[in-house]
Formats: C-alpha cells, sequence, structure tokens
C-alpha cells in the first residue's frame, strides 16, 4: 500500500469511527506505528484532521474528503461507470455533469467513444456540448476540439473544484439540457440524492430542473448513505448506474421507485 492509499484509508477510518488510534490503524492497515505517526502528520499538515494524543480527531472544519484524495477509490468500478454513462448518451446532446471523481471518468469517456459521424472540429455541429460547474472537468475537456463547453460562473471550493453560489445559477437558468449526469455523495430511495454541501447541493438540484433525463452515478458504497443537503427526490431520476456491488435488495427498492438501475 502507497501513502496516497494509506492517507485515504486514514481519512476513510477517521469519518468511519470519528477518531483514529495509532495502533488501531497500523493494524487495520498492516503497517508500523511509525508509518501512521508520519502520516498523520502529513495530514495534519494539509489541515484535513487534528493530531491528539495516541491518534487524531476530524479537522475543526466539517469533514470532506478532498478530491484529490478520493481519486483512488473505487477505481475500477468508476471507471466502468463512467463507460456506462457515456454510452447512453446521444451524439449531439447537451449534457451537465457536476463536479466528483466518478463524473470525471464519464466526461473522459465521452470524449473517447467513437460517434461514426462528422462532427465539427470547431464549429456549430458539435459531437456534444457539455455544461459544467467543475473547473477540473472543464480543463480536462477545453482542449477536445468536437466539444462544445459552457463554463457556470461561481465561487469555486477548494475540496470538490466545483463553482458554487449565486453566480453559478443565471447561466443555468437560460439553458436546456438533454441530459445531466449527476455525481453524489449518497443516495437512498427514502431521501434522494444527497452532497455534503448546501452549495453544491443547490447548484445541481438547478442542474436537474433543467434537464429532460437525469442520470445519478454512484458507486455501491454511496447507495443507501444520506449526506447533508438534497438536490433532489428519487422520484426525479431516470436511471442510476452502480457497480456490481450493489446490494440486490437496494437495485430492487430502486427499481420499485421506477428507476432504471444499470449495473458496469
Amino acid at each position: 500500500m502507497g501513502p496516497h492509499e494509506r492517507w485515504t484509508a486514514l481519512l476513510d477510518i477517521l469519518g468511519r469511527d470519528g477518531r483514529l488510534d495509532v495502533a488501531e490503524a497500523a493494524d487495520e492497515l498492516d503497517v508500523s506505528a511509525a508509518t501512521i505517526r508520519r502520516d498523520l502528520d502529513h495530514l495534519a499538515g494539509q489541515q484535513l484532521l487534528s493530531r491528539t494524543r495516541g491518534g487524531a480527531a476530524p479537522a475543526s472544519v466539517a469533514y470532506d474528503l478532498p478530491l484529490r484524495y478520493k481519486t483512488g477509490r473505487h477505481t475500477e468500478e468508476k471507471f466502468r461507470i463512467g463507460t456506462a454513462a457515456a454510452a447512453l448518451i446521444r451524439p449531439g446532446s447537451v449534457v451537465a455533469v457536476n463536479g466528483g471523481t466518478t463524473t470525471s471518468e464519464v466526461a473522459r469517456a465521452l470524449v473517447t467513444i467513437p460517434t461514426g459521424l462528422d462532427y465539427d472540429a470547431i464549429g456549430d455541429n458539435p459531437a456534444y456540448t457539455v455544461v459544467t460547474n467543475a473547473l477540473n472537468i472543464a480543463n480536462d475537456l477545453a482542449v477536445r476540439r468536437t466539444i462544445k463547453l459552457v463554463v457556470t460562473g461561481g465561487v469555486a471550493r477548494p475540496s470538490s473544484y466545483e463553482l458554487i453560489g449565486p453566480l453559478a445559477e443565471p447561466a443555468l437558468e437560460r439553458l436546456h439540457l438533454d441530459y445531466v449526469v449527476l455525481g453524489v455523495d449518497g443516495f437512498d430511495v427514502e431521501t434522494g440524492a444527497t452532497a455534503h454541501h448546501e452549495g453544491e447541493a443547490s447548484v445541481n438540484a438547478l442542474m436537474v430542473r433543467q434537464s429532460t433525463t437525469v442520470i445519478v452515478v454512484a458507486d455501491a458504497s454511496k447507495l443507501a448513505h444520506r449526506s447533508f443537503a438534497r438536490i433532489c427526490p428519487t422520484s426525479a431520476v431516470d436511471i442510476l448506474i452502480t457497480d456490481t456491488a450493489a446490494d440486490p435488495r437496494l437495485v430492487a427498492d430502486f427499481e420499485n421507485a421506477d428507476v432504471r438501475v444499470i449495473q458496469a
């Protein structure tokens, strides 16, 4: 296990248990206590946790794992989900994509799927029009000559690279979206799609309202989980794309709620 994976695992333990003990973490990750102490010192230097005697506690700010530490989690599942989502989107469509590691995979897949049709390299006939409030996705797509890229305004959140706030909303209110591909922090049948941060949830909710087809992309760890701020009810979601590790009972619950479920 490399340092990046250990840092992610330690933050996961802290988020799961609300505290972290050096000896217990060393046993769980099968490394030395000295290694865990060095890792905790590094994460404390990044202001991602607070060091305590014998371990660590959550930082004083709300616990929200930064995007750069999420990238190593469920990598294969997210790749498959992203490929499956991109395959559903008709060439020539307008698709909104919010921030997140899974939606980043969708954006990458969109620009690599051959359409078999002739689209302008630069012009009025793009392969896809992508609307996003995610700076990292916009950066990836800006150099793709067959993509028409629309970026919302807003204030950037360092942990997710998403643009949020009232400056992000006017652009979305003037658009019609064929699809929105929605990354979430939780998706529960009763509560719906949720996010950790209310500002992100607000912009994502507007994307949902402007869209004809709502696609939630979420690996199995996000299902039956509820986060702080609701994006939309389950009834607003048309398709859920998840991985094959999803609990069959949860899949049945979503299908009974008229959500089409695809397991990639």
